[in-house]
């Protein structure tokens, strides 16, 4: 498959992901390209990761998990990180969570939003998890819902918002339906960085030997190949409009 570039000409983004980490398992290393260009990139996280962690407490590992997001996002040049406070490992898709990442669309007004894979399966054919897929579906729906001022109108009144409808695209990291892609030679560094930052995270896991610089290259050199440069991260791009 031949990939096709991402559209750059933007400058805010809104990443709206169901975990601290999930940006880091691909994408972060496009954010650090944006963000070196000037772009805004403002992190929304769904939950705080609190039931990541089978050794540590929800309580502590909300604090820790949130502290390793901020750094995390820090290395790719993102300081904007956000919670919405759902509970970790139970999203379920409705109006709640849409109302909440709809009121992040309105705050923050960007013209991209940026999700993870919502589809049954990983490329390769893994299962997704629940929240992920909760998550994406959400995001979907709530862009729609931002811009229309009668759906969760109260946002307007209460919290001073304004509806907008100025997303163009919604760009789904990790997607097996990806036919676009960025290059992230330059950056790939700074998204290993950005992943070695949940350190607790990742020894929670118990992956032996997991090498997060081995683990995202051969992610970012196999979609490079398909994209003609040494380290590249795909996306499905989803159109908001008629002439996007």
């Amino acid at each position: 498959m031949t990939l096709q570039p991402l559209d750059e000409d933007w400058s805010t983004a809104l990443a709206v992901v169901a975990h601290p980490d999930d940006m880091e398992f691909g994408a972060a290393a496009a954010v650090a390209r944006w963000t070196g260009q000037g772009k805004r990139v403002v992190y929304t996280m769904v939950t705080s990761g609190e039931a990541g962690i089978d050794g540590m407490h929800p309580d502590e590992a909300r604090r820790v998990r949130e502290g390793e997001q901020v750094a995390s996002a820090r290395a790719v040049g993102v300081d904007d990180v956000e919670y919405l406070g759902f509970a970790d490992g139970v999203i379920e898709y409705g109006l709640p969570l849409r109302r909440a990442i709809a009121g992040a669309v309105r705050r923050h007004r960007p013209e991209v939003v940026i999700t993870g894979n919502y589809r049954e399966t990983f490329p390769g054919g893994m299962l997704n998890q629940a929240d992920h897929i909760a998550t994406g579906r959400a995001v979907v729906d709530a862009v729609r819902d931002a811009g229309n001022r009668w759906v969760f109108a109260d946002q307007l009144e209460a919290d001073g918002l304004e509806p907008w409808g100025g997303v163009r695209q919604v760009w789904v990291a990790g997607s097996p339906g990806a036919e676009h892609a960025v290059d992230v030679t330059a950056t790939f560094d700074a998204g290993v960085a950005s992943l070695r930052a949940h350190a607790a995270y990742l020894d929670g896991l118990g992956w032996e030997h997991f090498d997060p610089a081995e683990f995202l290259g051969r992610l970012t050199t196999a979609t490079g190949e398909a994209f003609g440069t040494r380290h590249a991260t795909a996306f499905e791009v989803l159109k908001m409009g008629w002439d996007d």
